[in-house]
């Protein structure tokens, strides 16, 4: 059986990503101080708003929009969701 070809090793690929990676920009590696409890203040006002719309039988938070509560809420939740990708 014939012998099989060797590969270039993967250490000259390393020193080459490393060279780059020593031009890149400094990235900040931690998170405002602010993000997380806002995050987590949007994810309950999100959850607080969908469930007084349930139990008072769609009269409250704002009686005058009907339905429309729901997506007040999930907006809420989507913005506690969209911090919570910025989190480290």
């Amino acid at each position: 059986m014939p012998k099989s070809k060797l590969r270039k090793k993967v250490v000259e690929q390393r020193a080459h990503d490393q060279e780059v990676d020593v031009q890149t920009p400094h990235v900040p590696l931690e998170s405002p101080r602010w993000l997380a409890p806002t995050m987590v203040a949007a994810f309950l006002i999100g959850l607080f708003w969908i469930v007084t719309f349930y139990v008072t039988q769609t009269q409250y938070p704002i009686p005058g929009i009907g339905a429309w509560n729901m997506i007040v809420g999930f907006s809420f939740i989507g913005v506690g969701f969209s911090l919570a990708t910025r989190w480290r």
